[in-house]
């Protein structure tokens, strides 16, 4: 079969996307297609355009398939086409041009480059200083998901009850949970990652038998690794409802507090096969306002005294 025969145009957003090679397989575990691939994100767009638009990107492009180690990319190629929205950021020595997904067109054309997973800033392109979430990764230190269900239903209450913070979960497709906290993006990052590290801290400190702060692994020793390093200009943290490259086709997928309580809630809960599922609902609406830190961090060090 040529290449021209393996085309498939898209019609989405007004434009016609074409994508080359579109039977090529990139889940061969799974016989999932890039037009596979693509059709999800056609079908997520609606979800995942309000977490994506206006947010700098990495691309993890798998080109070959998720049987190829892949790349991670954040500067856009010069043979993208100008309809993809860029923007260009500073980092030490020069500066990047990130993309940005801004409607359905641009999700089907990066699937057609090879793009699985979108990773997102956690700052907006127009404010990139100013950090509207935080992230806590609950990492376990195995494939034990009972830990990371516990840690997440110990964290909430000191976000939610004891700093007034609003959450949101969701899983991450891959082995753990993030825990996001909306903010109003009035606060820098060094402030939200301080502040993050700090109720980790605290958290730790009230379970040190099962939770640690310790970046080394060898320093965990077997406990469950409460994860802020996200918390920082240019890191980003994987996309509400982006698909993951692991057998399956596990999905990144917002769930609520009562999905946490279920003892058979798994990482990877939600997979390709069973998408349709997953977007007849919005676990996150309405979504919380975004709160200030100034009020929070002072109760936070009155909890750390």
């Amino acid at each position: 079969m040529s290449a021209k025969t393996e085309a498939r145009t898209f019609r989405v957003s007004g434009r016609s996307v074409e994508l080359s090679r579109a039977e090529k397989v990139l889940f061969p575990d799974d016989g999932i297609t890039k037009a596979d691939l693509a059709e999800y994100y056609r079908a997520a767009s609606a979800r995942m355009l309000p977490q994506l638009r206006g947010r700098p990107l990495m691309l993890e492009r798998h080109p070959d398939g998720i049987g190829d180690a892949g790349f991670m990319q954040k500067d856009v190629p010069d043979y993208f086409p100008d309809w993809i929205h860029r923007v260009e950021l500073p980092k030490e020595g020069g500066t990047v041009s990130y993309p940005l997904a801004e409607d359905a067109a641009a999700l089907v054309y990066l699937v057609g480059q090879g793009c699985t997973t979108l990773h997102r800033f956690l700052s907006r392109a127009d404010r990139p200083d100013d950090p509207d979430r935080i992230v806590f990764d609950l990492d376990p230190p195995g494939d034990d998901f009972a830990p990371v269900r516990e840690a997440a239903l110990r964290l909430r209450p000191l976000l939610e009850e004891e700093l007034r913070l609003p959450t949101q979960v969701m899983t991450t497709g891959s082995r753990g949970l993030h825990v996001i906290v909306p903010l109003d993006g009035r606060s820098s990052f060094d402030e939200a990652r301080e502040f993050a590290r700090g109720v980790a801290e605290v958290l730790a400190g009230r379970y040190p038998e099962s939770l640690t702060t310790a970046p080394r692994k060898q320093a965990r020793k077997g406990r469950l690794y409460l994860d802020v390093q996200r918390n920082g200009y240019g890191q980003t943290a994987v996309t509400p409802y982006a698909v993951r490259a692991r057998p399956g086709a596990p999905i990144a997928a917002p769930i609520t507090w009562e999905d946490v309580e279920d003892p058979e809630l798994g990482p990877r809960r939600w997979t390709l096969a069973d998408a349709d599922a997953l977007l007849a609902d919005d676990p996150w609406s309405p979504s919380p306002r975004g709160r200030s830190l100034a009020a929070a961090a002072r109760r936070l060090s009155a909890l750390a005294e």
